[in-house]
C-alpha cells in the first residue's frame, strides 16, 4: 500500500517528537484548581427546537478568565433512569453540530452536552487578553505572552474539562456518567476532557488534532490544519532561533503528554493517508495511554470520516447506555 508515514507496526512503538515541559504536571494542576475554584452554576435556557420526548437547552457556563461558554444540551424526557450524557467536540474553527445531528446520539440512549470551543465559529465568548502577536491562528494564541496559562488552547481544554465535571453532577444527582466524542480537533479534545476528568467512562477520538506538534513539523505537513505553526515561524522566527523553546511551549497544550491521565475505555481511529493530523502524532498520544484502548486503521483514508466509523463509535459507546451487559459498571470490568 502507498505510505505517507510509519507502517502499521512501527506506529505502535513511535514516542512523539514535541518536548515535555519539565512542569507539565503542576501546570495542568494549577490549571484544573482554576476552574475547580468556580463556583457558578450553568445557566439554561430553552433552545426553540421542539422535538417529543427531547427537552433543548442552551447552556452556559463560566470558564477561566470569567469567559462565558456555551453549548448545546439535549435531555431526553425520562424519568425511569438515569441516563449518561455524551460531550460532543467539534472541528478546528468551527461550531458545535446541529441540533439534528446531536439527536442522533439521544435516540443511542445519551444526553449530549456540545461546546463552542472559544475564539471559534460558536457562540462561546473569547476574553483575549494575550501578550504578543498571534497571526491567524488558535493554538498559538498566548505562545509569545510570558504566561502559558493564557494560551488560548490550555483555556479551550479547560473549558472542556470543566463541562464534564458539571456534566457529571447534572439536576444535582452526582456521579452521571460521561463519555467524549469527536473527529479531528474534537478527537484531540475529548482526550484532553478525559486526561483533565479523571471519570470519564469512555472516549471516542477520530483523527485527533493537537497532537505531537514537532512531528508534524518535521513532516513538513504545516499546510492545512498546522499552518498557523508554519506562518509563525516565518513572520516571528524565520531562522529558528527559538525553535526549541517554542516546541517545548507548545508541549504543554500537546495532547501526548496529557494521555497518561485518562483512565476510561479509549477507541482512536486513523486514517493511515492522513496528512493533515499524521498517523505517527496521533499514534504519539495512543501509545502514552494506559488504560484500556482500541486503536483502529483506514490505510486507503485521509482526515475524513470512513464509512464504518461512526457505526464502530456507536457500539463502543452503546454499553454505557445499558445496551449491552446490564450497565457500563459491569462491561468494564
Amino acid at each position: 500500500m502507498p505510505m505517507i508515514d510509519l507502517s502499521g507496526e512501527e506506529l505502535l512503538s513511535f514516542q512523539g517528537r514535541t518536548p515535555r515541559p519539565a512542569d507539565f504536571d503542576a501546570f495542568w494542576d494549577e490549571g484544573l484548581a482554576r476552574i475547580e475554584a468556580i463556583a457558578e452554576a450553568p445557566q439554561l435556557q430553552p433552545a426553540q427546537i421542539e422535538v417529543p420526548g427531547v427537552s433543548c437547552f442552551h447552556l452556559t457556563y463560566t470558564g477561566v478568565g470569567n469567559a462565558q461558554i456555551y453549548a448545546k444540551y439535549l435531555k431526553a424526557d425520562v424519568s425511569d433512569a438515569q441516563r449518561p450524557i455524551l460531550l460532543v467536540f467539534h472541528g478546528y474553527r468551527r461550531s458545535s453540530p446541529s441540533w439534528l445531528n446531536l439527536m442522533q446520539f439521544v435516540c443511542a440512549g445519551f444526553d449530549v452536552m456540545a461546546m463552542d470551543c472559544r475564539g471559534q465559529g460558536g457562540r462561546s465568548q473569547d476574553v483575549g487578553g494575550v501578550l504578543g502577536n498571534t497571526q491567524s491562528g488558535h493554538f498559538i494564541r498566548g505562545l509569545d505572552d510570558p504566561d502559558p496559562h493564557r494560551m488560548l488552547m490550555h483555556q479551550i481544554m479547560l473549558d472542556a474539562a470543566r463541562l464534564a465535571r458539571l456534566a457529571s453532577r447534572m439536576d444535582g444527582i452526582g456521579n452521571v456518567p460521561v463519555a467524549a466524542f469527536g473527529a479531528s480537533q474534537g478527537g484531540g479534545l475529548a482526550l484532553a476532557s478525559a486526561a483533565l476528568f479523571p471519570d470519564m467512562r469512555r472516549v471516542v477520538a477520530i483523527c485527533p488534532f493537537l497532537c505531537d506538534y514537532r512531528r508534524v513539523w518535521e513532516m513538513d505537513l504545516g499546510d492545512t490544519a498546522y499552518a498557523e505553526l508554519t506562518d509563525y515561524f516565518r513572520m516571528f522566527d524565520p531562522r529558528h532561533e527559538r525553535e526549541g523553546a517554542i516546541f517545548t511551549k507548545l508541549g504543554y497544550i500537546d495532547v501526548q503528554h496529557l494521555a497518561s491521565r485518562i483512565r476510561g475505555k479509549v477507541l482512536l481511529m486513523t486514517g493511515q493517508m492522513d496528512t493533515t493530523c499524521p498517523p505517527s502524532a496521533q499514534y504519539a498520544a495512543y501509545n502514552r495511554i494506559l488504560a484500556p484502548k482500541r486503536g483502529l486503521l483506514y490505510p486507503d483514508y485521509g482526515h475524513e470520516v470512513a464509512p464504518d466509523m461512526e457505526d464502530m463509535a456507536l457500539r463502543f459507546l452503546i454499553p454505557m447506555a445499558g445496551r449491552e451487559n446490564g450497565s457500563d459498571g459491569q462491561e468494564r470490568k
